[in-house]
């Protein structure tokens, strides 16, 4: 009897718990519905959406400010509504400075146009956030990235490239993939995972090399590989838009070089894809008020 007692007042107790889980969430859904209301019953605004803030690096080449404001209208196409801004490091306007103070207080997603880690996404990026009252977010630089790797992938073929059909073509063929270099080794390090990634694409070597700053140099990678019996070999350019450091390492190309990734659908997606990640993952990014820390 007093078992049986026992397993009553068990499964009373249960029954009590779940029952009293259930009006919680039923709760916390009527509270989230009814912050949405005003109180004279009519529906509040939704908050907007923090801003997306492209951070280019700056060129005195007038083409790669074209290019960055046809990926601004790409990325605008692909998310409607949702407020895109542009801001330079240095060299070219808007200033990042001067489009973060034009936001105000706003929250905001700052995406670098960089494609590695290193001093601006570390250093400048972040300091220029907080000297603003913008509630700024630093996302992610674009590379490495499957969506960089599709882009460098798409802009090789276009140049004229075609995957090699036998053994003798594989053991001729690679690629140097020219990107502009820093003293930062996470750099290196991630240039290095993109030319792994475009080496599984393409079946054949992808060795990273550099414009300015890094070792090799264009000329020394190309060098090195046709000493090793690799005469069919392709720059692939690592740039986000034409500029200096993109047609130097073009002219170095023995064979064909590719166009910079500029306006891609895919880098557009990428864009996207940095905004997004740096929103469901706030840990992960730097906010204004940690950037000095």
């Amino acid at each position: 009897m007093t078992a049986t007692t026992n397993r009553t007042t068990s499964q009373s107790n249960a029954d009590l718990a779940s029952t009293a889980h259930l009006i919680n969430r039923i709760g916390d859904q009527l509270a989230s519905q009814l912050s949405l209301v005003s109180l004279d019953g009519t529906r509040r605004p939704t908050p907007p959406a923090p801003a997306l803030v492209l951070v280019a690096h700056g060129s005195r080449d007038p083409r790669a400010l074209a290019t960055v404001r046809t990926l601004m209208d790409r990325v605008r196409a692909q998310r409607p509504g949702l407020s895109v801004r542009l801001g330079h490091i240095e060299l070219n306007e808007p200033l990042l400075p001067d489009t973060l103070a034009a936001l105000g207080d706003r929250d905001a997603v700052l995406v670098p146009l960089l494609l590695s880690r290193g001093y601006h996404v570390k250093r400048d990026i972040p300091e220029m956030a907080a000297e603003s009252p913008v509630r700024a977010r630093v996302a992610a630089p674009l590379g490495p990235h499957p969506l960089l790797v599709e882009t460098l992938h798409a802009r090789l073929a276009e140049a004229g490239w075609r995957t090699p059909a036998d053994a003798e073509a594989r053991r001729t063929g690679a690629v140097v993939l020219a990107a502009a270099g820093s003293r930062d080794p996470e750099s290196g390090i991630d240039t290095g995972r993109t030319a792994h990634l475009l080496a599984e694409r393409l079946g054949v070597p992808v060795v990273p090399a550099y414009a300015t700053t890094a070792a090799p140099t264009v000329p020394d990678a190309l060098a090195a590989l046709a000493s090793r019996g690799r005469t069919r070999v392709a720059v692939a350019s690592c740039f986000t838009a034409p500029g200096r450091f993109a047609t130097e390492c073009a002219r170095a190309a023995p064979w064909i070089a590719s166009a910079p990734l500029g306006t891609h659908p895919a880098m557009a997606r990428l864009v996207l894809h940095r905004y997004d990640e740096a929103m469901a993952t706030p840990d992960a990014t730097r906010e204004r008020s940690l950037a000095t820390a």
